[in-house]
């Protein structure tokens, strides 16, 4: 194979999975306490294991009481599908809270005063990219992983997909041609299910969505050997109870399924001062406005912050057809018409909002934004600064 014939894979968990219910409830902590105050400060993680949920972090928010807490910590876990031996939103799980006020070295490097502009909540690395594989502009592996296991929550919350339970995972490997996606090569799809199916059952039930999933054109060289749907056998404990959780373990799920590079921050549990979240999500927004431009095929961005600082130290692109001239433009046009400091991020993307809950799962890339606020980074809205 040449260097633009190649196979990439991409995998996707589940909104049952361990990680992601974690993911979850520390979005939920943060959607909590921005509801009290939009410039609440928050960093939540989640661990979950055996009927046990531990909450720890740092908060600056109004408070909210124990009770209220741990309640919304059982609805994040009822809406998700668990109520079995070793996981239930009912009292038998167990729920601590070890969440504690921010440190004061923190908030100082943070917090605008003094005719100092609000900093970077801490420094790094963070990345966007945008590509013209979908439509939405998504690494096409990605974009389909996501899609088998979304089909197939939607179904099960609705009672149409019996037996088959919460913890699932998905991975969609393509063969490109040219640097394009052509056709899939294989796809495999691993879901916990209850003791009353076989595997024959299983891959009855599982295999409809893998059809509903990915478009016909590229499934029409697939042999039914390249599918693997619980290629260990059963699966019928899993979720917490068969793996411990934390949140922030599942990055390069939350982003581009490894098509483009990722900074190293997680983003679930985090405020949108923590510029691992607010950046990333800027950074995308800038990405998929230069392709929905027309500009180029493929757009990578990379802004780097240092903590106590508003603006970026660095603002680096890349395009598909390394037109040196392109990109200096690009990133001319970027540094001009936008304001990268943190409170400019969160202005213009409206992220001091409860609006991170629904992001936890399937992806906080790709998504449709809604009139209310939700992945308001996925608009394209900008696209005429970019086709001038």
């Amino acid at each position: 194979m040449t260097i633009n014939n190649y196979l990439f894979t991409s995998e996707s968990v589940s909104e049952g999975h361990p990680d992601k219910v974690c993911d979850r409830i520390s979005d939920m902590v943060v959607d909590s306490y921005i509801s009290k105050d939009p410039y609440a400060r928050v960093a939540c993680e989640t661990l979950t294991t055996t009927n046990k949920v531990i909450l720890a972090g740092e908060i600056r928010a109004p408070e909210i009481k124990k009770d209220e807490l741990e309640q919304k910590v059982r609805d994040c876990i009822k809406d998700i599908g668990y109520d079995q031996d070793g996981f239930s939103w009912k009292e038998q799980t167990k729920i601590e809270s070890y969440l504690h006020s921010q440190s004061s070295d923190i908030a100082m490097g943070v917090d605008s005063k003094d005719n100092k502009d609000e900093g970077a909540g801490d420094q790094g690395i963070m990345f966007g990219y945008a590509c013209n594989e979908t439509e939405d502009l998504m690494p096409a592996p990605i974009h389909f992983s996501h899609k088998i296991l979304r089909l197939m929550a939607e179904d099960r919350k609705k009672g149409l997909l019996k037996g088959i339970e919460p913890d699932s995972k998905s991975q969609v490997t393509m063969h490109y041609e040219d640097g394009r996606p052509t056709r899939v090569t294989s796809v495999v799809v691993s879901t916990q299910h209850s003791k009353d199916l076989n595997q024959e059952q299983v891959r009855g039930l599982i295999y409809p969505y893998i059809k509903k999933s990915i478009p016909e054109n590229l499934l029409k060289e697939l042999n039914d050997k390249d599918v693997y749907i619980n290629p260990t056998g059963q699966f019928i404990i899993g979720g917490p109870d068969g793996d411990t959780g934390l949140t922030g373990r599942k990055i390069i799920v939350d982003t581009y399924g490894g098509a483009a590079p990722h900074g190293g921050g997680a983003f679930s549990g985090k405020d949108p001062t923590k510029v691992d979240r607010s950046a990333a999500y800027i950074s995308r927004y800038l990405a998929k406005n230069v392709v929905a431009a027309g500009v180029s095929d493929r757009c990578l961005i990379q802004l780097a912050y240092a903590i106590g600082v508003s603006k970026p130290l660095s603002v680096y692109v890349k395009l598909s057809d390394s037109d040196s001239e392109k990109t200096e433009d690009v990133k001319n046009k970027i540094e001009k018409s936008f304001d990268l400091s943190p409170r400019g991020i969160r202005e213009l993307l409206g992220l001091n909002k409860p609006i991170y809950e629904v992001t936890s799962a399937y992806g906080h890339f790709g998504r449709k934004h809604s009139n209310n606020g939700e992945f308001s980074w996925e608009k394209t809205d900008k696209i005429d600064i970019f086709k001038k």
